[in-house]
């Protein structure tokens, strides 16, 4: 299930990298942009994890449910939260990016179980 996900926001994560390469470039200003570029490549890497710990279960039995599903909460709060306040400007928004960080945080914390079960 967890190769799935990581190959469905892998993609994901490849598209708005390119959108906002290409098609943003020229609407967004250089800090939007950048805001943008941050959070393709976080969700990026955290889909790779994604993916990684999805062949590690595979291959060990072991769960890997909790690590595997912060991250996944964490690319949807921090890129996804970024993402719509670079297209929207909504500024409602922003409050979510550290909730999504706090997640990629306690997703990177809790590997520390997985490799010590």
């Amino acid at each position: 299930m967890w190769t799935t996900v990581a190959a469905i926001s892998g993609t994901l994560a490849v598209i708005a990298g390119a959108f906002g390469a290409h098609a943003l470039k020229a609407r967004l200003s250089p800090e939007q942009l950048e805001s943008w570029t941050t959070a393709s490549q976080y969700h990026l890497l955290h889909s790779i994890v994604i993916l990684a710990l999805g062949l590690y279960a595979a291959q060990s039995g072991k769960s890997i449910k909790l690590p595997a599903s912060l991250f996944a909460t964490g690319i949807v709060l921090f890129s996804g939260s970024i993402y719509l306040l670079v297209l929207t400007k909504m500024r409602w928004f922003g409050p979510i990016t550290p909730i999504g960080g706090l997640f990629l945080i306690l997703g990177w914390l809790s590997l520390i179980r997985v490799g010590n079960d």
